[in-house]
């Protein structure tokens, strides 16, 4: 007998606010789901409709606190208890990405530690955005759909006057990353080199590039304590630019982030919705991703191809 190939999708408490979207462009509701708590913090989920057989995504970023990851995995326990058809967990933002390595002697490699409890829960398959790394993917012994938030970056930038326009990487590590801009856009691109003496703390900054004049943007994955992008802006700025935006996709935005925005060179900062803003600024535009999961939930389920999803030069992908 055949599994039931129906669509449910559930949200984890945190990510309710981009889950709707999603589910507002997919055209169906969120399913009834909820978390018991118990008096001393412990919580557990329930999902009160019946998901046998049935096509199951769970919509939930894994941002700090670590109990957004807990959630996930008691979710995805539940439905595979439940005898769930297939299990898929969208996770717009990836936490502990950035431990994607041994980069100093007895540390943990976070995000190899996640990608075995994920499985291990019961997942057959992930869906992400703008992994830190892309080598992440490796972790997984069961398939991972990386999707990329250029496309609905290109449309807001594509709205500007970028006659005069030049990319910027705010570090060595997302070279690659800006350099897709650069080629989009058809124009140049320039490095800044920090260098660090402790987390979250530059010493140096230097620019490799000519940005006299130039309306300059900087790209990057995540934005945490806003320190690297600040001090990146600043230097942009002595050496000549005329303006300094940012493009960061995971709006992290912890600690000391919102007043150094606020007192730093930066025009606008544009995030996605991956990550909920924690305050108001004027100087932060967020755009959503909704659609774009919306049309790769789809495809999953309806087993077509979700690669047109990967290119970042066609802006129909996203636009339709």
């Amino acid at each position: 007998m055949e599994l039931v190939s129906d669509v449910k999708l559930f949200s984890g408490q945190n990510s309710r606010y981009l889950a709707e979207r999603i589910v507002d462009y997919y055209g169906q509701p969120l399913g009834d789901m909820s978390i018991e708590r118990f008096s001393d913090g412990e919580f557990q989920a329930n999902i009160k409709e019946s998901v046998r057989g049935a096509y199951v995504f769970f919509i939930q970023s894994t941002f700090a606190p670590t109990e957004n990851l807990m959630e996930l995995l008691l979710m995805i326990d539940a439905a595979k208890r439940a005898s769930a058809g297939y299990i898929t967990a969208v996770i717009p933002y990836f936490g502990f990405a950035r431990q994607d390595r041994k980069d100093k002697p007895r540390v943990a490699i976070g995000a190899k530690l996640v990608a075995n409890l994920l499985m291990a829960a019961g997942a057959n398959r992930i869906m992400t955005m703008d992994l830190h790394a892309d080598q992440i993917q490796g972790f997984f012994d069961i398939p991972v759909d990386h999707l990329k938030s250029e496309g609905i970056f290109f449309e807001y930038l594509e709205d500007l006057d970028t006659a005069n326009l030049i990319f910027a990487s705010p570090d060595v590590g997302s070279t690659k990353r800006a350099r897709v801009y650069a080629q989009h856009f058809d124009c140049g691109l320039v490095i800044c080199d920090k260098y660090r003496k402790k987390a979250n703390e530059i010493a140096e900054m230097t620019v490799i590039g000519d940005v006299e004049g130039k309306d300059v943007i900087l790209v990057d994955d995540i934005i945490d304590t806003a320190g690297t992008l600040c001090t990146a802006a600043q230097a942009l700025i002595d050496k000549g630019a005329r303006s300094v935006r940012a493009v960061c996709t995971h709006a992290v935005l912890s600690g000391p982030a919102y007043e150094r925005l606020e007192k730093s060179v930066l025009t606008e900062l544009v995030v996605s919705d991956t990550i909920p803003l924690k305050e108001k600024s004027e100087k932060i535009k967020v755009v959503s991703t909704a659609k774009l999961f919306s049309r790769a939930i789809r495809n999953t389920h309806e087993h077509r191809s979700i690669s047109a999803l990967f290119v970042e030069k066609r802006k129909s992908t996203y636009s339709k």
